[in-house]
């Protein structure tokens, strides 16, 4: 069993890149779904959808890459983890890696990238900053 899921879904996304899959399977759950969703309206992934029934559901994920075959994401920090949980207000939200990456906050109002909850002026848990 998987002490930090979050943690295991950015891995198998990074493993996956670096090994140029186009699709990954990974246990469901609402939560991964929802980060690859803003995952997907970030840019980051093409497309997330969930697969089978009742006890057997996956997360089936397929990953995006650039015209020359690297994966579309280069890098990914864990931010927020099972034994130290960080959190932040709208205000203090900063750029990552100079406007080139993202942060993924998990808010009130759901997931969203740390942009997205700056406008709304919402704070929540830092999950993980992607480039």
């Amino acid at each position: 069993m998987v002490g930090d899921p979050i943690g295991d879904f950015i891995t198998r996304l990074m493993n996956a890149g670096a090994v140029k899959k186009e699709v990954i399977e990974l246990p469901y759950s609402r939560m991964k779904h929802a980060v690859a969703d803003t995952l997907v309206s970030l840019g980051y992934l093409k497309s997330a959808s969930k697969r089978g029934k009742k006890v057997k559901k996956t997360l089936e994920v397929e990953l995006r890459y650039e015209k020359d075959g690297r994966s579309q994401i280069r890098g990914v920090k864990r931010i927020s983890k099972p034994g130290r949980r960080m959190y932040t207000t709208a205000f203090e939200i900063r750029p990552v890696r100079f406007g080139k990456g993202k942060l993924v906050l998990s808010t009130p109002q759901g997931i969203m990238s740390g942009d997205d909850a700056r406008k709304a002026n919402v704070g929540g848990e830092k999950l993980f900053s992607i480039w």
